[in-house]
């Protein structure tokens, strides 16, 4: 059955998934901050919209963006990275007092495995295990998973995915050439595009809401010898690693992706 979608962010995943959700017979509209992408957006039969969420209110056309969508996907990283002053939860604030004035009856929040600590031992990572990031991404969107869940105006459910990839975005690219990289004995916890989508659209297509799922692909190869093989194999030089200082880490476990969902993750970890 068709679904009007909503989807606040259309980079890396936000467009493909649009693309996607257009070609399962869904009505799709899709929100950028660039003026440049509301053409591509158009050209692809997803309806464009110029929003910028802002920590005093939200920019743009987002009325007639939520207008008629059942359900709104807020794929929107935190950009703490660039900006650590960022308020990334009075932004999702803001954007809350939009969404309770709507017809959306559910949110697909893309969150992150960032939620929960790398630490000695590498602990497995479930569902049920408790958030406890200490960066302070990590701790907003921890905040932001619970502003949303909590809200009685709306259904939400948590997608946390592990590190995203593809062929034209891989960590290794990144990674190549660096010094005294850390963890290098933690394992991988990576899940490729493709499987993004697939999980997103299957939490769609069977309604499962109210509810918190992990992603990541089910091998967890060590950190080391799994780049340096990527690098090898992309023809990149190989990264530098800090093996003197014990490394921290988690394995990610999607267990509800597997027995709720019945989602079988389609590509590996050797998709470089």
């Amino acid at each position: 059955m068709s679904k009007q979608i909503s989807i606040l962010g259309t980079g890396w995943l936000g467009l493909p998934l649009a693309k996607a959700l257009v070609e399962k017979g869904h009505i799709v509209k899709g929100s950028t901050t660039s003026l440049r992408k509301l053409r591509q957006l158009k050209s692809n039969t997803v309806e464009p919209h110029h929003i910028i969420l802002k920590e005093t209110g939200v920019a743009g056309e987002v009325q007639s963006f939520l207008a008629d969508s059942e359900l709104l996907i807020i794929n929107v990283p935190p950009g703490l990275r660039r900006n650590p002053e960022v308020n990334f939860v009075a932004k999702i604030r803001s954007l809350i007092r939009h969404i309770e004035k709507s017809n959306v009856k559910n949110v697909l929040f893309v969150s992150s495995t960032s939620v929960f600590a790398d630490q000695e031992g590498f602990p497995l990572i479930s569902e049920e295990t408790m958030p406890n990031a200490t960066s302070n991404s990590g701790k907003q969107l921890i905040e932001v998973e619970q502003l949303l869940q909590n809200h009685n105006k709306f259904e939400t459910t948590i997608l946390r995915f592990a590190g995203l990839f593809d062929s034209r975005r891989h960590p290794a690219t990144m990674l190549s050439k660096r010094q005294h990289v850390k963890n290098p004995k933690a394992p991988v916890n990576l899940i490729h595009l493709e499987d993004c989508i697939g999980v997103i659209q299957k939490i769609i297509e069977t309604n499962h809401w109210n509810e918190v799922f992990n992603a990541s692909y089910p091998d967890h190869p060590e950190k080391a010898a799994y780049y340096s093989k990527a690098c090898e194999q992309m023809e990149l030089p190989k990264p530098d690693y800090d093996f003197e200082t014990i490394s921290k880490g988690k394995v990610i476990e999607s267990n509800k992706v597997n027995d709720i969902l019945a989602y079988t993750f389609k590509v590996g970890l050797d998709s470089f």
